[in-house]
């Protein structure tokens, strides 16, 4: 989680002070990352049964999501940003679920409409409100990983889909910067930002993700990541000098108790089904 929400700051540090264009950052974090990935699977033993996984509407969904997140974050504090993003990803995966049939209890209903409530009031107008173009930004950033997420699911070998996802990636990002060529701009603190977040945060980051997995249950790794946001929060504080205004506190009880709400119920509605 600290390796999730890092690629909140790191990327925040690089736009905020204009070190790397948003575009520029997005293509050389999927190539550093589709690098680390690339041989992080080569060097591993390959699980057995694992086929090769080609899915390009999962590595369209990536890019779109590490495209939409850099250009957010010109405008979007840290924490802010990770609260936005975490939000729409669950809703995402929580309006699928909806959508394939399934049934939420009251108290779901209710978490579900707190985490919404939190949302809208983070975006609303105010003096304390996000840039409105960051915050959809953000929020289409997050819709597209809840997607590629979902697109994710039963994979025999998560890592290999990932690393393939990584490299489709890249030309499209690369793509994207041919065409915004006119705005690019870098210096050597802006690469090596966007280097780490690809190699370290991104890459390595997903490889220790994986292997925490095998001894999570579903529910205590959608809880964990409810971490994610207060860390970018506070390390945006600590690092970026950004303010925790109390908007952004409010709207965190509210979405991430919201989402906790939802989880928990989800949960013991699966356990009553087993047993």
């Amino acid at each position: 989680m600290l390796a999730f929400a890092a690629n909140s700051l790191l990327c925040r540090l690089a736009l905020a002070q204009a070190r790397i264009d948003p575009a520029s950052f997005g293509s050389i974090r999927l190539a550093s990352g589709s690098l680390a990935l690339a041989l992080i699977v080569r060097l591993r033993p390959r699980p057995q049964g694992a086929a090769p996984c080609v899915d390009w509407l999962a590595a369209a969904m990536l890019f779109a999501y590490v495209a939409l997140f850099s250009f957010a974050y010109l405008s979007l504090p840290a924490g802010t940003g990770a609260l936005i993003l975490f939000g729409a990803v669950q809703l995402t995966m929580l309006g699928a679920g909806l959508r394939a049939g399934e049934r939420f209890a009251p108290a779901a209903w209710g978490g579900l409409a707190a985490a919404i409530a939190g949302l809208v009031y983070l975006v609303s107008p105010g003096i304390a409100a996000p840039a409105p173009v960051g915050a959809a930004s953000m929020a289409l950033a997050g819709a597209a990983w809840g997607v590629y997420s979902l697109r994710g699911r039963g994979i025999a070998d998560p890592l290999a889909a990932t690393a393939s996802n990584f490299a489709r990636a890249v030309p499209l990002a690369a793509a994207l910067s041919l065409v915004a060529v006119a705005a690019a701009h870098a210096d050597a603190a802006g690469v090596a930002l966007a280097v780490a977040s690809g190699a370290l945060t991104s890459g390595i980051g997903y490889v220790i993700w994986y292997a925490a997995l095998r001894g999570l249950s579903a529910m205590r790794a959608a809880t964990v990541q409810l971490s994610v946001p207060p860390i970018a929060a506070i390390g945006g504080v600590l690092m970026l000098s950004e303010p925790l205004t109390s908007r952004l506190l409010a709207a965190s009880v509210a979405v991430l108790g919201g989402i906790a709400v939802v989880l928990a119920t989800r949960a013991r509605a699966v356990a009553r089904v087993v047993r």
